[in-house]
């Protein structure tokens, strides 16, 4: 089961995905997971993409699509993967649908976690992440057991320095503007659903499951 995930920053993309990857049994692929694997193997492309990085630059979509059909063509994603962060606009949807074609693969289920913009801002600025294992907390909504200590490992918990105030309103505005016409593009592709992310973490999961269809 090849899933893709979408939805604005804060939407709980990180939440979901990795009770989808306990259930299903299939890799969570991020675009950060894709450069430090491409840039630890040393690969033509990560050498590549590192020196932009270094420079402070974007890197180009054709570095960026290539590193993703390096990912995509690896074995652990034989039977399904989850993959979030990418596509980020239509033109790497396109790429994508060739990537996967080429692949002899499809993508059967976009899935979308909608969160109303106004709602998001309490999100971003409440997120805290752990420093050493990367779990995702929340202040109000999904706190630690412990103040700024990890459930799962002990870890430091931490803010991003993009989820603080002056930064979250930028952040939704070029999401709203870029990736949001790829609802559309996916919903004539007849692939995509919407679950209400504002919905309690447990029934956002039960929707998506009811989505996806039982256990792989």
């Amino acid at each position: 089961m090849n899933i893709l995930f979408m939805g604005p920053p804060g939407a709980g993309k990180g939440t979901q995905a990795e009770r989808i990857v306990n259930e299903y049994n299939v890799p969570h692929i991020s675009t950060g997971d894709m450069f430090r694997a491409a840039i630890a193997n040393q690969t033509e492309l990560g050498v590549t993409a590192k020196r932009y990085m270094d420079e402070g630059g974007l890197v180009p979509d054709d570095v960026t699509i290539g590193i993703v059909r390096e990912r995509l063509s690896e074995a652990d994603c034989n039977d399904g993967f989850l993959l979030d962060g990418f596509p980020r606009t239509v033109e790497q949807a396109k790429a994508l649908d060739e990537i996967m074609a080429n692949l002899s693969k499809r993508i059967e289920h976009v899935i979308n976690i909608d969160v109303e913009l106004s709602a998001l801002k309490e999100r971003l600025t409440g997120r805290r992440i752990c420093k050493d294992c990367g779990a995702t907390y929340h202040v109000l909504f999904n706190p630690s057991k412990q103040a700024n200590i990890c459930d799962k490992c002990g870890g430091e918990l931490y803010q991003r320095k993009d989820d603080n105030a002056e930064t979250v309103e930028s952040r939704l505005a070029v999401y709203q503007e870029q990736t949001k016409p790829l609802l559309d593009y996916y919903q004539q592709m007849g692939n995509l659903a919407s679950v209400n992310g504002l919905d309690d973490i447990d029934v956002v999961f039960s929707n998506i499951q009811a989505i996806l269809g039982g256990t792989s």
